[in-house]
């Protein structure tokens, strides 16, 4: 897996990213930092990581022409089938790698943070796979809403923590992780998107570049040309959007979409489209954009996707939006709504909410018959089937 993008050593993006950590954790932060470039040089390590990806997630995960959105936008669309992974989503890419590296620090007992509940999934999988005790901090809104993946977890070993403070969302039980890593420092905290402190953004950024090392393989298979046009897909933290346009960062050529969720629409103070409606801030341990008041104060994001949920975007993202590499669209519950219908009525899949954001952008993007574009299906829809059936109702 080569490099396609990386912070400076302070782990900046621009003036994005950084480590802004208590001075507890500062240890904790440059041991894994070690780790972590140990890990990337080491060759057995790399073959344990693939062979897992391989033999235990189900990779590579197809890249289907979908025939029916294509002849809909009158261009070549592709949906990369991340739903496919075990566990059903992207997130697995991303525990494998720190679990791996977990183990080879020692670590025993891994907290994580969760909010569509799949990075909880993937992680209980992982730790389950690995003989590790894994505790998960889930808002107790985002809860009741994924009670399927709580029930998962469970099932699978973890003991699920509710967050009861703030939002009871992503926000909140990713602010009681840190507060538990801070009194238990030899835990192993495994964070699930491309934010916190460095080297966190870079490390999953880097575990999930997978996906995009698959696109280019894939469509030089079935198109003769290793590039799309463009790459589409959600983002929250933006772990899968970051995994997706990893290996297009430096082309050009590659127009790179990412779709934040618009909630109940930008100005109706019910929104989740940080980079739209954001400003430079520091939330859990980076410098990005973050949504806030004129005192600081991070204000309450809203979609009806828990996985999108959330505050801020990873400083990979917020730079990359900044400086305009990055296209930045939103989309709204309704538009995601319709989509995953759209799709699953059409094509027989049922995708996560996450991903039906991803998915409703093309109906906001101009596009022309030369265009290749692929999708990223971050997750299946499984989870939102009870939100779905009550929206269906309506």
């Amino acid at each position: 897996m080569k490099t396609a993008i990386q912070p400076d050593e302070m782990g900046f993006y621009g003036e994005f990213g950084g480590a802004f950590v208590p001075e507890l954790l500062r240890p904790n932060i440059e041991e894994l930092t070690r780790a972590f470039r140990t890990a990337q040089d080491d060759k057995s390590f790399q073959a344990d990581y693939l062979s897992l990806l391989k033999d235990y997630v189900g990779r590579p995960t197809p890249l289907y022409y979908s025939s029916k959105l294509s002849d809909t936008h009158g261009c070549a669309i592709y949906l990369k089938r991340e739903d496919l992974n075990h566990t059903g989503a992207h997130k697995i890419n991303n525990t494998i790698g720190q679990i791996l590296l977990a183990k080879s620090m020692g670590k025993q007992t891994i907290v994580a943070e969760t909010g569509a509940g799949q990075h909880g999934v993937a992680t209980a999988t992982t730790c389950a796979l690995m003989d590790m005790e894994c505790i998960v901090f889930m808002g107790e809104v985002d809860m009741a809403r994924q009670a399927p993946n709580v029930q998962r977890m469970e099932f699978l070993g973890a003991k699920v923590i509710p967050a009861k403070s703030g939002s009871r969302t992503l926000k909140d039980a990713t602010n009681e992780a840190i507060r538990f890593w801070i009194n238990h420092p030899d835990a192993y905290y495994l964070i699930g998107s491309v934010v916190g402190p460095h080297p966190y953004p870079e490390m999953v950024a880097y575990f999930q570049s997978i996906i995009s090392e698959e696109i280019q393989s894939q469509l030089k298979e079935k198109t003769g040309s290793s590039s799309p046009t463009k790459v589409i897909a959600c983002v929250g933290g933006g772990s899968n959007a970051a995994g997706a346009f990893y290996h297009f960062y430096e082309n050009e050529d590659v127009e790179l979409i990412a779709v934040e969720a618009a909630g109940k629409g930008l100005n109706s103070g019910e929104s989740a489209a940080t980079s739209i409606l954001g400003t430079p801030g520091v939330l859990h341990g980076s410098m990005t954009l973050l949504m806030q008041d004129a005192y600081g104060q991070v204000t309450e994001p809203y979609s009806i996707s828990a996985g999108l949920d959330y505050p801020g975007i990873g400083p990979l993202h917020a730079h990359s939006i900044q400086t305009g590499r990055t296209k930045s669209i939103s989309v709204s519950d309704e538009q995601a709504l319709s989509a995953a219908k759209n799709l699953s009525r059409n094509e027989g899949i049922l995708p996560a909410l996450e991903s039906a954001h991803a998915l409703a952008a093309l109906e906001q993007i101009e596009l022309s018959p030369s265009d290749i574009v692929v999708v990223n299906l971050s997750g299946r829809g499984d989870k939102d089937l009870s939100t779905y059936l009550q929206h269906s109702s309506k």
